[in-house]
């Protein structure tokens, strides 16, 4: 199967960032492409710079099925775009915020969401909201780094997630850790060890949905919710 996982932001480095770590657990069936728009912002972290992402995201959703893929991954904890994007194919579209936060309820009674900035923090709680899930948040917790410092500082960022994340552990009786940002890829497994909880990367999450949803021949319904945008013109 062909799967393309979309970074919806321009960071180059960061889209090489999860090439690494999806090419480490991709089906051996599976050929893989990771790529990011060439315009738009460096880093999603407002709606504004989701608001800018979304139109070439979409470009390259529209692409990925005329050649030939069988399923786009989303690779945004924001899922910038997503139903329009199932409006657009016929091809599944995986968000990676949507699909790790239904995991996490499946794993543990509360879950945590690492957030870079405080500012994130109202969005994730709606989307939380969005999703019928609030019952089983225990908290969203603000790591305080932006994502280009994320991805630049690895070390300083896995300190920082170890000590918000074990906060909320301890203080917000979470039992699975999420780690909001497509950028924090790659660090599961050491905190897990370290904390003694479930903590999940949304993007392998993501990519394994895709593979599920494939390997099953499933699909959005085009009913209601995700049916084709009707025709118009545009000016």
């Amino acid at each position: 199967m062909r799967i393309m996982v979309i970074n919806p932001n321009t960071s180059e480095s960061m889209t090489e960032h999860i090439r690494r770590e999806l090419e480490r657990i991709k089906g051996t069936e599976t050929e893989l492409t990771v790529t990011n728009p060439l315009h738009g912002p460096v880093s999603i972290e407002s709606a504004y710079d989701e608001a800018h992402a979304i139109p070439p995201t979409l470009e390259l959703v529209k692409q990925a099925e005329k050649e030939g893929y069988d399923a786009v991954v989303l690779a945004c904890f924001a899922d910038p775009g997503l139903e329009a994007a199932r409006e657009l194919v016929s091809i599944p579209v995986v968000g990676i915020e949507e699909s790790t936060l239904h995991v996490a309820a499946m794993l543990g009674h509360k879950f945590s969401i690492m957030a870079s900035l405080c500012q994130r923090v109202p969005s994730r709680m709606e989307h939380v909201v969005r999703l019928g899930l609030e019952s089983r948040l225990a908290s969203v917790c603000p790591l305080d780094m932006s994502v280009l410092e994320m991805d630049a500082e690895p070390e300083r960022t896995k300190a920082r997630i170890m000590e918000v994340a074990g906060a909320a552990v301890q203080e917000d009786g979470a039992e699975v850790i999420i780690l909001g940002c497509a950028g924090l890829a790659g660090y599961a497994a050491d905190i897990e060890r370290e904390l003694g909880v479930v903590v999940l990367d949304p993007t392998p999450i993501a990519l394994k949905m895709a593979e599920l949803l494939v390997s099953l021949g499933l699909h959005h319904s085009k009913r209601g919710l995700y049916a084709p945008p009707p025709a118009k013109l545009f000016k």
